[in-house]
């Protein structure tokens, strides 16, 4: 996907994720995040947008501090979410080709990083406000969700596979079945290659994506081989 891709993803998403949190209300229950309500989904959304616009706008190589959220009274929150959002879609849009940043994953360039991790945070936390609602889901592209499917991946081999027990079942095969080369599939944690496939996990690349996320069930989706894989990502994986 092109950098002008996931900006517009953010954009569209972000305003989706402010019309649902308004619609559900702050003491609305974030179903995917138990201890969260509402109110605390847009405060840390709103943070994450404005650390990330200091780290695309102050070019250095260590990360932005992370900000702290202001106190607010519930009916200034939404506002001041779309205000964070808006500034960071600007700050993308606006960021030179060749923009220096600290990044926290492998990427092109810093600016497809961070134009493509914030289109992501948007859109799980996005799911996230419309479930509290009890809104309709909006649906995903295929082709993003297959990005974001590994971009997930990216980020559990950087950050959660530290913490799966060494005498785990270890490989996860996901394969999306309506994304551009419908045969693609990614094979995750794996103690060393060739040594397998314990579970192959199959359909469409949004409810794939979602689950990755633990936004969504398993159930639905076609799965082969040893489901505890399934049990040992949802317990382990942060998201």
């Amino acid at each position: 996907m092109e950098i002008t891709q996931f900006v517009e993803a953010l954009r569209l998403d972000g305003g989706l994720l402010a019309d649902a949190a308004e619609q559900a209300g702050p003491d609305a229950p974030v179903p995917s995040c138990p201890e969260w309500r509402i109110r605390d989904l847009v405060t840390h959304v709103g943070r994450v947008h404005r650390w990330a616009t200091e780290c695309v706008t102050r070019p250095a190589d260590e990360p932005a501090e992370f900000p702290v959220a202001p106190d607010l009274a519930d009916r200034e929150r939404v506002s001041w979410l779309r205000e964070g959002h808006h500034r960071l879609v600007v700050a993308l849009h606006t960021a030179p080709p060749d923009l220096k940043a600290w990044t926290f994953l492998s990427a092109p360039s810093p600016l497809a990083f961070w134009a493509r991790r914030q289109a992501h945070e948007t859109s799980v936390h996005r799911v996230d406000a419309q479930q509290a609602a009890g809104a309709t889901l909006t649906p995903l592209p295929a082709s993003f969700a297959a990005d974001g499917i590994d971009e997930r991946l990216a980020m559990f081999r950087a950050k959660d596979r530290r913490r799966i027990p060494a005498n785990a079942p270890w490989t996860l095969r996901v394969r999306a079945t309506d994304a551009a080369d419908a045969d693609r599939t990614v094979d995750l944690f794996a103690q060393e290659p060739g040594t397998g496939v314990d579970c192959t996990v199959e359909g469409p690349a949004e409810q794939l994506y979602l689950a990755l996320w633990n936004r969504l069930p398993w159930d639905g989706l076609t799965v082969t081989g040893d489901a505890a894989v399934l049990d040992l990502w949802r317990q382990q994986s942060a998201g």
